[in-house]
């Protein structure tokens, strides 16, 4: 039973602190605009799905403190929310998707009475939290297959149930492939400089009982030429049009270790992450954070005082490194740029 991240109960919104673990699970409260985007901001929460859900309760949260008595007005206020929310972090796009689907309920219920507007818009926040954990299972049921029983998993990042709203994406394909009764082994890279990979994969594995072993990032390369590496499956948090991957930093390295050892790269995430609206992956925006992240660990500095320091959050990996994109409606492989295209048309 995987951890579900965000809750919302009796108005509070509930995060678990994802800094603190794994040595403390410290569960946060929150009830205005202001210290959501905050808790977005200083990686409270993380995870790009995660980060769309806690944006739109955020937007809920904003629209429940503006006074203005008329819809004009009220929107026009909404819509500042909704931008002090869109400016925490530019790359996860499921970020952007969620407030334009607050934005748009806002706006197909104009007619509402203001106070009915406002409790129609927390209902739209939790629809979309039961959507992305409904889509997850699904998604992970698609990619299951692709995952052998006794296959060797090695996943970059923390993509489960702690990056969305529960379940999770790259480790819900391998929680559905499990659950399949298949017996599998995940490999763990730490994922400098945040360690999502040490403190959140490998928590959220162990509570879930999966067979993970830890390593550092700089092990991938060995373990795939002694051939104890199977695949590579990760999340995303952004897809451009023609499948090129924006996800945390290091994964296109281990994206061309994998070409290398002709080893399967596949990425698991909701149609919500792909950016059709970008031509590839030269147009994602990247994320540059604190230089402290690299240079400290806690209070503990690790490199000298004053040096300079690069952190991008994010890299690109080509579609041509991709075996396969995983998603709620399928799973696309070849022509990337028809294939997405195809899968959103789907819906529509």
């Amino acid at each position: 039973m995987s951890i579900k991240p965000i809750l919302f109960e009796n108005g509070i919104l509930k995060m678990i602190d994802q800094r603190l673990l794994p040595t403390e699970e410290v569960w946060r409260e929150y009830s205005d605009c202001p210290s959501v985007a905050e808790a977005i901001t200083t990686m409270v929460v993380r995870g790009a799905p995660a980060i769309g859900v806690a944006a739109a309760f955020g937007a809920a949260f904003g629209a429940s403190h503006i006074q203005e008595d008329n819809y004009a007005d009220f929107f026009s206020e909404f819509e500042k929310a909704c931008a002090l929310l869109a400016a925490t972090r530019p790359t996860a796009v499921n970020l952007f998707w969620a407030l334009e689907r607050m934005k748009g309920c806002a706006q197909i219920h104009r007619d509402l009475p203001l106070p009915e507007l406002k409790a129609r818009l927390f209902a739209e926040a939790q629809e979309i939290a039961v959507e992305d954990e409904r889509l997850n299972r699904t998604l992970g049921a698609n990619g299951a297959p692709l995952i052998a029983d006794g296959a060797r998993v090695l996943t970059h990042c923390n993509a489960g149930a702690l990056a969305t709203a529960g379940y999770g994406t790259a480790l819900g394909v391998i929680r559905a492939a499990v659950e399949e009764g298949k017996e599998l082994l995940v490999y763990a890279d730490e994922t400098r400089p945040f360690l999502q990979g040490s403190r959140l994969t490998a928590w959220e594995l162990m509570r879930d009982r999966i067979p993970v072993t830890l390593i550092c990032d700089n092990m991938a390369g060995y373990l795939m030429s002694k051939g104890e590496i199977d695949c590579v499956i990760v999340g995303a948090d952004r897809i451009a049009a023609n499948g090129d991957v924006a996800n945390k930093i290091g994964t296109y390295t281990v994206a061309v270790l994998a070409r290398e050892h002709q080893i399967p790269f596949y990425v698991a995430a909701p149609l919500s992450t792909i950016d059709l609206s970008i031509a590839d992956g030269s147009g994602i925006p990247i994320e540059e954070r604190s230089s402290r992240e690299i240079t400290h660990v806690g209070e503990q500095r690790l490199a000298p005082d004053a040096v300079a320091v690069r952190n991008p959050a994010f890299d690109v990996t080509p579609a041509r490194l991709v075996s396969a994109i995983i998603t709620e409606r399928g799973v696309v492989t070849g022509d990337y740029s028809q294939g997405l295209k195809a899968l959103a048309a789907k819906g529509a």
